[in-house]
């Protein structure tokens, strides 16, 4: 029996045999595949190098924070671990499907009503990443502070490392707080790489949430990353809005936000994106 059969017989309490192993493609990150046991069982499974265990624990802890919102689905988390030189973290198995006539509306409707849960601070309990970046999650009282330390000057930070630097960077973070002079966020749970490829729905049509980057922070910067790629509809918009309604100053704000997804796509894979950052930090100084 391997260490990840172990795991799971002695997370389900179910002795566990894998069958077959099916590679799954579409990640960038980490190795996935889909287990299937003896007995009909399947399991999802990601795999990594072992200094990856810690952010496999903080993706655990993120689901499970998010399935006790009793909100969006999400997979349910079986066992982590490290076997063989390896971290792995093992997931319940969601058969894909389509998005019925409501499947954007209900996901919409469903994302509202978790970030309508106030948590106790901003920041997390742990560090985690995004994509292949840490993202450090200290404990705040201050949105506008963790947001401006620990989410943009840490990507200009990792930025100036790589020999890039931005125009108006310095200029951005000490006037931020002009983006929030009528708006005060409550700390909610968000998902954190909120984009298209992140959301999907089971065979019965009901949509669920996966390779979350969680955090507590401002509800608007989960919304925002929605746009950045596409992939929702106007019913997934008005569903949200109806449920939660958005502040006006998201209109700007939800640039200030993408922002930090730019320069953490410049820092993973260069390219282009460093002109989307400098366009979106020209355009918010502009709106100072």
């Amino acid at each position: 029996m391997s260490e990840v059969d172990r795991a799971i017989s002695e997370s389900t309490g179910i002795a566990f045999c894998t069958r077959t192993q099916e590679g799954i493609g579409g990640g960038c990150i980490n190795q996935a595949s889909k287990l299937s046991g003896v007995d009909g069982r399947e399991f999802f499974v990601k795999k990594n190098q072992l200094s990856f265990l810690t952010f496999f624990q903080a993706e655990a802890r993120a689901l499970q924070e998010m399935k006790d919102t009793n909100t969006i689905r999400v997979p349910t988390v079986i066992a982590h671990g490290a076997a063989q030189a390896q971290a792995y973290l093992v997931l319940e198995y969601i058969e894909e499907g389509s998005s019925g006539p409501n499947g954007q509306a209900t996901l919409g409707s469903l994302l509202a009503q978790m970030h309508r849960v106030v948590q106790p601070h901003f920041g997390w309990s742990m560090d985690n990443c995004i994509g292949a970046t840490p993202q450090p999650n200290p404990p705040s009282q201050n949105w506008v502070t963790f947001y401006r330390d620990h989410r943009l000057a840490h990507q200009f930070k990792l930025a100036e490392n790589k020999g890039s630097t931005f125009n108006g960077a310095q200029a951005l973070l000490d006037q931020i707080n002009s983006f929030f002079t009528t708006y005060t966020p409550h700390p909610s749970l968000l998902h954190g790489d909120l984009w298209g490829g992140n959301a999907g729905y089971d065979r019965d049509g009901t949509p669920f949430l996966f390779d979350p980057a969680s955090y507590y922070g401002d509800r608007e910067a989960d919304l925002a990353f929605t746009y950045m790629f596409g992939g929702f509809s106007s019913a997934f918009y008005d569903a949200y809005e109806k449920e939660y309604p958005v502040d006006p100053g998201f209109r700007i704000r939800k640039t200030l936000y993408n922002l930090y997804h730019e320069l953490n796509h410049f820092n993973l894979f260069g390219g282009g994106y460093a002109s989307s950052a400098q366009s979106s930090i020209d355009l918010l100084l502009q709106n100072l």
